[in-house]
């Protein structure tokens, strides 16, 4: 099976190939992390992370000093008052859980909402350069099985955006 599918895609891309009179590769994954657009919103989004990191890890101290107190207190409480205060206690810890699981769902929401972006900024780039070169067809790198080195264009691309695209705005 594993013979039949790697056959598959060299013949799919040898029939790319084939038919493109000058095809060239670009690695998307490079432009996206090493354009400095890319890199300023990588930048942005993980000093973002490291906030709200910062931030949730003070809180969970906060939480666990509450606890050690409250369980120092176990003896003096009522137990009434006791599974009160751990009733409350439970309910922060659920919406400290509940706010940072949010809070990093959206900053994940907000790297894809950039990244897509980004490969739109570069698609109107990647069309001049193939006209400008006669490039009939581009694929991302990772769907090239074997290629000559000189056929990629990635650092040209990263070149031509750098200049063009000046930054992406980070919701």
């Amino acid at each position: 099976m594993k013979k039949l599918t790697i056959i598959a895609i060299m013949l799919l891309t040898f029939s790319v190939a084939s038919y493109a009179d000058n095809p060239s590769f670009i690695d998307f994954k490079k432009v996206l992390n090493s354009s400095k657009p890319g890199a300023e919103a990588q930048k942005n989004l993980k000093e973002k992370f490291q906030q709200e990191s910062k931030k949730f890890n003070q809180i969970e101290e906060d939480i666990r000093k509450e606890e050690t107190e409250i369980i120092s207190q176990k003896k003096s409480l009522s137990a009434e008052d006791y599974q009160k205060k751990v009733k409350k206690l439970r309910k922060k810890v659920a919406d400290l859980q509940k706010n940072k699981t949010n809070s990093f769902n959206g900053i994940a929401k907000s790297r894809n909402e950039t990244k897509q972006m980004l490969l739109k900024s570069i698609q109107p780039i990647i069309k001049k350069y193939m006209e400008a070169n006669t490039i009939r067809i581009v694929l991302d790198k990772q769907s090239v099985v074997l290629g000559d080195t000189t056929l990629e264009i990635t650092d040209q691309i990263i070149a031509i955006v750098n200049k063009e695209v000046s930054s992406l705005k980070i919701n």
